[in-house]
C-alpha cells in the first residue's frame, strides 16, 4: 500500500531490512536521531519501506519502531544543524524513558528554539556539530572507537559493522557525508593517483575478481589501513591490496583510492 509518512528513529538502533520480515537480511540500520521518509505498507501492515533522509538508502522497518513526525517538522530537520554523539555510548531521555544511544546518533540540539515541548530531551555526553569538518587527527580518534568490533552485515556501530558502515560513520563524525555502500562511496571525493600519493585518512578501495567494488577502509600512517574484515582491524596496504601479517597472504586486491578529508 502506498503512503507518505516522515518518520525518525527515537530508538537507540532499529534494524532495516531488505523484505518486510524479521528473517529477512539487515541492510543497514538506524541510529537515534535518523530521519526517513516512509512510502509503503506491507499488505499486513505490520512494515514499512522507507528512505533514509541521510544517504537514501531504502529498506523495511518494524511499524513498532517507527515515530511519525509531521511534513514541515521533517523539512525543519533537512535544513537545521544539530549534534552529534562522539561518545561511543551517551544516555538520553526522552518522554521519561532513559535510552541508550550509539556514537554517531543525531541530537535534537540546536540554536534553533522551535522544537515541540516533548523534542525537549536531556542528553548526557559528548557531542560536536555535525557539520564541523574535522581533520586526520580528530578522524583517528573516531577509528579507535570503532577498533575490534566485530563484523556484522548491514551493520554501523562499534558492537557491530560492515565495511562502508564503519567508513561512512567515522566520516559522518567527521562532518563528511558519505553514501551508504563501497561502490557508492567509490564515485565519491577525488581520485588519488595511486598510494604513492596517498595521505592518512584517504579511503582505499579494493575489487572482486570480476572487477566489482566491494571493500572499503581507510588509509592510514605507515602505509596501513584500517577496515572491517571479521572485525574492525589494522592491516598492511601495498600496490597489491592488503596483507594480513596473521595469514601471510593477501585478502583484498586494490582497486584505487579517493580523498575525502579537506585537510
Amino acid at each position: 500500500m502506498e503512503i507518505d509518512k516522515k518518520g525518525i528513529c527515537r530508538l537507540g538502533i532499529v534494524p532495516v531490512r531488505a523484505m518486510p520480515s524479521d528473517r529477512s537480511e539487515m541492510v543497514t540500520q538506524l541510529l537515534f536521531g535518523d530521519y526517513y521518509n516512509m512510502r509503503q505498507l506491507s499488505e499486513d501492515g505490520k512494515w514499512g519501506r522507507i528512505a533514509i533522509a541521510y544517504d537514501g538508502y531504502e529498506g523495511w522497518i518494524d511499524m513498532k519502531q517507527h515515530t511519525e513526525i509531521p511534513e514541515d517538522y521533517y523539512e525543519y530537520l533537512q535544513n537545521t544543524e544539530f549534534k552529534i554523539s562522539i561518545d561511543l555510548i551517551s544516555t538520553i531521555l526522552y518522554k521519561k524513558r532513559l535510552i541508550q544511544i550509539i556514537i554517531g546518533s543525531l541530537l535534537p540540539i540546536s540554536t534553533s528554539e522551535l522544537f515541540d515541548v516533548e523534542e525537549h530531551l536531556a542528553f548526557n555526553g559528548a557531542a560536536k556539530s555535525s557539520g564541523e569538518k574535522m581533520g586526520f587527527e580528530f578522524l583517528k580518534q573516531m577509528t579507535v572507537k570503532f577498533m575490534n568490533a566485530p563484523y556484522l552485515w548491514g551493520g554501523k556501530t562499534p558492537f557491530g559493522t560492515d565495511c562502508s558502515g564503519f567508513t561512512q560513520q567515522v566520516f559522518k563524525l567527521c562532518g563528511y557525508k558519505l553514501k551508504r555502500d563501497a561502490h557508492q562511496q567509490y564515485h565519491q571525493g577525488h581520485t588519488v593517483a595511486g598510494l604513492s600519493e596517498a595521505r592518512p585518512g584517504d579511503l582505499a578501495f579494493f575489487k572482486n575478481d570480476t572487477g566489482q567494488i566491494t571493500h572499503v577502509g581507510i588509509y592510514m600512517e605507515d602505509q596501513d589501513i584500517i577496515h572491517a574484515s571479521g572485525y574492525v582491524r589494522r592491516d598492511k596496504l601495498d600496490e597489491n591490496g592488503i596483507f594480513n601479517e596473521e595469514l601471510s597472504t593477501y585478502t583484498h586486491k586494490l582497486a584505487g583510492l579517493r580523498r575525502i578529508l579537506r585537510s
